[in-house]
């Protein structure tokens, strides 16, 4: 068993995801989910064998002594993939991850409108958010074509490794993967600045380093994209200020409320008849979203998000009924991707969309407030 085998059954079904462990046949995901393919089952041998044909030469050390590694490969003419080799009881294990060569527009991937205008924003803070899986690369990629395809700037991505690769059109785009160009997103954001760039991506903002060169960086002028595995926007503003000891969050606030432009929180549901599709948050840093944000008032960021939608704003649960009503999602799949699935199903009585075949019947509550509507 070789890897152009698994490679090639792996685009054949389009699955998303590989998955090699010992004692185990090879496990693709495809459409969100799990399944063991005919393959024989792999030995510790095999897991090592398929290892060693694809670990760079520069990172065979690396592996060795730290028993982990993340890198990125085009394979021949299969295509190109994000891979993870680790150490799991003693064993060699790997997932790989399929990265498409060809970069979806953001009217494709199903994404709402407003993320082209948040593309073209000037200066500021940019962040795409959601679990590993959720499409943040994707999305980021999109963002960063339209860019590519509309105006002419200097787009320096800094990336851990470099997934899509971005071919020149109305802008210069330069690529620098850690460990290959820069020796960290610390040392690459320090000197950023100095390269002259009019926008910045940062594959992920990990540590309190990297995101205060980001903050400092949207200051200074410059639009920044990143990521953060958070699940929503009030997360997600919690979690940047929770990075800063507690002296400087007050200050944090203050600089966060003037760089934040948007952030675009997603999650996968099973599209209805094949793929998959985002269902999306989005917030847009508007006068009442700084203030919140000034004012720590961060639980309050929701019900502006419900109310903005002249702004382009959405919630998940908008997000979620607008996928049902066009026919892309299961009702049962949008309610179980719900934050609170009791009080969705609460909103789409509310809407007037049948939901008892799903649930227990309706309290004498939910009736009150159905009734009353």
């Amino acid at each position: 068993m070789g890897f152009s085998e698994l490679l090639l059954e792996m685009t054949e079904i389009n699955a998303s995801d590989l998955h090699l462990k010992v004692g185990r046949p090879p496990c693709f995901r495809k459409d969100g989910r799990l399944k063991f393919s005919n393959f024989p089952t792999l030995t510790g041998n095999d897991t090592l064998s398929l290892a060693k044909q694809i670990i760079p030469e520069r990172l065979r050390a690396n592996f060795d002594n730290n028993m982990e590694i993340d890198f990125a490969f085009n394979f021949k003419d299969i295509g190109r993939f994000r891979v993870n080799i680790y150490r799991q009881r003693g064993f060699v294990g790997m997932s790989l991850r399929a990265v498409k060569m060809h970069i979806t527009n953001i009217s494709d991937l199903n994404l709402p409108n407003i993320i082209n205008k948040l593309s073209e924003e000037s200066r500021g803070l940019v962040l795409v958010t959601g679990t590993t899986g959720s499409g943040k690369s994707t999305t980021l990629a999109a963002m960063i074509d339209h860019i590519n395809h509309t105006g002419g700037n200097h787009v320096i991505t800094i990336e851990d490794p470099i997934e899509f690769v971005h071919t020149d059109d109305k802008c210069l785009i330069d690529q620098r993967e850690i460990g290959i160009d820069t020796a960290s997103y610390e040392e690459a954001l320090r000197n950023v600045v100095r390269q002259d760039p009019d926008i910045v991506l940062i594959g992920e903002m990990r540590d309190l380093a990297t995101v205060r060169a980001a903050l400092t960086a949207a200051e200074l002028g410059n639009l920044v994209f990143s990521t953060l595995h958070t699940i929503d926007a009030a997360e997600t503003i919690n979690r940047i200020i929770d990075f800063f000891p507690p002296h400087q969050q007050n200050q944090v606030r203050l600089m966060l409320a003037s760089t934040l432009k948007g952030i675009v929180s997603q999650r996968l549901l099973p599209k209805l008849g094949e793929g998959l599709v985002p269902a999306v948050e989005v917030l847009v840093a508007t006068a009442t979203i700084r203030e919140l944000i000034t004012e720590n008032k961060i639980s309050h960021i929701k019900e502006a998000i419900e109310q903005g939608s002249y702004y382009g704003m959405q919630s998940f649960e908008q997000s979620l009924v607008d996928l049902y009503q066009n026919g892309h999602v299961t009702l049962d799949d949008a309610v179980a991707m719900a934050h609170n699935a009791h009080d969705f199903k609460l909103k789409l009585r509310q809407l007037g969309i049948e939901v008892s075949s799903l649930t227990q019947p309706m309290s004498s509550f939910e009736k009150d407030i159905v009734t009353n509507r």
